[in-house]
């Protein structure tokens, strides 16, 4: 991914604010998110111009932006230095997805020694040019807003994008999975049946999917509001969960967000680890 675009001769700006959507270390899973607005999608590009947003075309706008999306986590130098671009051209930027706001599942590599990781999967690891930790992209710039998921809701997506538009602070939820199961009426899996289960700390804006189809809630959308995560912790050991499995739950789509990593920080998962190894 290159820096961004020159403009030999630009599209000419409409009156309307101007929406940018930028790529770093991702699958692209939230940018199809926005794209799965369908209808709402067409009605949104009639009132924005989308100047910037690869995923769904070729055209560039040159800045300033009025709102950019970021999706993705910074793991080169180059993504370092360009998202102080991106910064100095939006006038708000809003992360989107596990990895802009967590690091996302490569993030494991913080956890690890990623130079081994290049050696084993690569034949000549000597041309892979990345940073030894992958961070999420408030850890470089200031963000006006985070929004989480794996990838993220849609609707929370379109909220987001409107709320900003019109000067409003976005109304996301940032309750917990269980109200969701709560409020389709799925009993609880954990305390039914024993099933493992992320919700109690995991912010809602799922739909409490997993769980409504007899899977526990594997944190998809990251840690919620002041999650009590000791307390969820005892209660996996207390279900026969081991100490090696209490840890790996945690350490999936968000391992570096701060209450997640917390588990495995403060545990000693790294010395047992070690012993089975």
């Amino acid at each position: 991914m290159t820096s961004l675009p020159q403009h030999s001769a630009p599209p000419q700006r409409s009156a309307r604010p101007t929406l940018a959507v930028w790529k770093f270390a991702s699958c692209d899973g939230c940018q199809l998110s926005l794209l799965d607005l369908e209808d709402a999608l067409l009605t949104l590009a009639e009132v924005v111009e989308i100047a910037e947003f690869h995923e769904a075309t070729s055209r560039n706008v040159a800045g300033p932006y009025d709102l950019s999306l970021v999706e993705g986590s910074v793991t080169t130098e180059h993504d370092a230095e360009r998202i102080q671009e991106i910064r100095r051209a939006s006038r708000t930027l809003v992360t989107i997805g596990a990895c802009a706001t967590a690091g996302g599942i490569q993030a494991l590599r913080n956890f690890a020694d990623a130079g081994e990781f290049a050696r084993t999967v690569y034949p000549t690891p000597g041309y892979i040019a990345s940073l030894a930790t992958s961070t999420p992209i408030s850890a470089h710039v200031q963000v006006d807003f985070e929004l989480s998921g794996c990838p993220v809701n849609k609707d929370e997506l379109l909220e987001v994008i409107q709320a900003f538009l019109v000067g409003r602070r976005p109304g996301i939820a940032t309750t917990s999975v269980c109200m969701e199961c709560k409020r389709r009426g799925t009993v609880c899996l954990t305390v039914a049946r024993g099933i493992p289960c992320l919700g109690p700390v995991t912010r809602g804006g799922c739909g409490a999917i997993c769980p409504a189809y007899d899977r526990g809630c594997y944190g998809c959308f990251g840690p919620m509001e002041s999650p009590n995560t000791a307390a969820l912790v005892r209660r996996l050991r207390r279900d026969g969960m081991a100490e090696r499995d209490v840890h790996r739950v945690f350490q999936t789509f968000n391992a570096a967000a701060p209450a997640f990593r917390s588990v495995v920080d403060r545990s000693t998962f790294r010395s047992e680890d070690a012993d089975v190894r």
